[in-house]
């Protein structure tokens, strides 16, 4: 499956990353490339605590890129 993850660097120079398909599912790193090491395993216990249970796994979000002049 393919998600969503949103990166981002925070105030203290440490990566922010959360995936907004799956409620509370959210991990960081010392670097862009460990935060989203660690986002994959994040999502990886979700899947599987949401199987675990027999809850149902959300579907992955749609989205588009938009270009606008600036």
């Amino acid at each position: 499956m393919r998600f969503r993850v949103v990166i981002e660097p925070d105030e203290d120079g440490k990566f922010v990353a959360h995936c907004p398909t799956l409620p509370g599912c959210w991990s960081q790193g010392d670097s862009r490339e460990e935060a989203k090491i660690n986002i994959t395993d994040a999502i990886t216990a979700y899947l599987a605590s949401l199987k675990k249970n027999g809850d149902p796994i959300p579907p992955p979000i749609s989205e588009e890129i938009i270009e606008v002049d600036a």
